[in-house]
């Protein structure tokens, strides 16, 4: 955990409390649910087009979608969860158990039968 932390804080140096720095934050808390997403997260993140920056842009994309006439939207920590999920191939989390489930072709995590 302490290397992808590096790589987030590294990532988002000098963009405190802007959409990157919070896409950080939730990349963390992803990471700690499993070893698995911990280790792709880690290694995803040192691509370019796989970044906090081009992670924080599919949010964006999300939410210019969902705009009607003008302002802006906000995008729930629940949906940016989908979105962050999606774009580095993890598994989707079980919205009834609040735990993360194993798609076809996915890992199963042995630790969440313990």
């Amino acid at each position: 955990m302490e290397k992808l932390r590096e790589i987030i804080d590294k990532q988002r140096k000098g963009k405190e409390d802007s959409p990157v720095w919070t896409v950080g934050e939730q990349l963390l808390d992803i990471a700690a649910e499993s070893q698995l997403n911990l280790e792709l997260i880690t290694k995803d993140l040192q691509i370019e087009e796989m970044d906090l920056a081009h992670a924080e842009k599919k949010i964006k994309a999300w939410a210019d979608k969902q705009k009607k006439v003008g302002g802006c939207v906000c995008v729930s920590p629940k949906v940016s969860d989908g979105i962050l999920r999606e774009f580095y191939g993890l598994s989707p989390r079980d919205e009834s158990s609040g735990k993360v489930t194993v798609t076809d072709g996915g890992y199963i995590d042995i630790g969440a039968f313990l």
